[in-house]
């Protein structure tokens, strides 16, 4: 597949998304690059934005399989990867897959769940396979996790340590549609919802084919070395009490390859690491002031003041 057979799919599957929900163009474009660099997104945001839809409008976009798992407190990590059981008529162990064992997986309200069950993920996200009873299965190409969670709601709710947001290559906000958009969707969903009519625009296949050639997407010197120079600004700030790790110098290399196919290039250039840069690193930084609720808020300013401080190459 070429770089502008690349684009144009991420366009059509932008597009299709784009009948569902309404104004939300950027934030559907970095969910699909997400998806393109081999990522997983956790979509941070009050309820009522469209996350969950969003969320399964890429599923049906895909012509793949997808599944959804609403995260409460008695969730078990069984629930998540499958069992295994003693079939009596077999006389002999049988594995049973869990949810995960799909091409989109939707985890609603992930943060409603326990640490253990959260941390089920962990292997299936970062490694594509599920280890149960001692034996190893592989999980379906592409695998591809949209989490929600609600930041407003505390009670009753487990955050996401930190070894569980850094395995989730961008995180996300919708925010509130603006006024035209929130009137068109007014007008699209007054008789019945448009996802029901949603058609698929491309198959597995065809993701797995764009994947590998982003993985070709060019990355100059000069622009690894800027990406090098984003990330040690946030391990020597003063503003900050960690900084992001090595997966995040890699994630953010990786999210920038694939907004640059996207656009149409083979190549990437630092507006795609600027553009790639407070999704993917935002969530992987602690600040000194994070003792509000809108901790997400501040370390995006925080990325955005590094950006401004250190200078992107010039040339070709």
């Amino acid at each position: 597949m070429t770089v502008s057979q690349v684009s144009a799919l991420a366009s059509a599957v932008r597009d299709n998304i784009g009948r569902v929900i309404y104004g939300k163009q950027k934030e559907t474009e970095l969910i699909i690059a997400a998806l393109l660099a081999g990522g997983h997104v956790l979509l941070d945001d009050i309820p009522g934005t469209g996350k969950t839809s969003l969320a399964r409008a890429l599923a049906v976009s895909l012509s793949g399989s997808s599944s959804r798992i609403q995260f409460t407190p008695d969730l078990l990590p069984s629930d998540i990867t499958g069992i295994s059981f003693y079939d009596q008529k077999e006389s002999e162990f049988v594995f049973r897959p869990g949810p995960v064992f799909t091409n989109v997986l939707i985890a609603d309200e992930i943060n409603r769940t326990t640490p253990r069950t959260q941390s089920a993920l962990l292997e299936c996200m970062g490694e594509r396979q599920v280890t149960v009873d001692g034996k190893t299965y592989r999980l379906d190409d592409p695998f591809f996790v949209i989490a929600t969670q609600n930041p407003v709601e505390l009670q009753g709710t487990f955050p996401l340590p930190e070894a569980q947001t850094d395995r989730f290559l961008m995180r996300l906000a919708l925010g509130y549609p603006e006024r035209r958009y929130e009137l068109e969707m007014l007008d699209g969903h007054a008789a019945v919802s448009p996802l029901g009519s949603l058609e698929s625009v491309c198959t597995c296949a065809d993701i797995t084919e764009a994947k590998r050639t982003v993985e070709g997407i060019a990355v100059s010197p000069a622009v690894k070395d800027y990406i090098v120079r984003i990330v040690t600004e946030t391990r020597e700030s003063p503003r900050i009490t960690l900084g992001v790790s090595p997966r995040g110098t890699l994630a953010l290399m990786f999210a920038s390859r694939a907004l640059a196919a996207i656009d149409g290039r083979d190549y990437v250039i630092p507006d795609d690491v600027k553009r790639a840069a407070v999704p993917v690193l935002a969530h992987r930084i602690i600040a000194h002031s994070q003792n509000t609720l809108k901790v997400g808020d501040s370390n995006s300013k925080i990325i955005e003041f590094i950006l401004d401080s250190v200078k992107a190459p010039t040339g070709d």
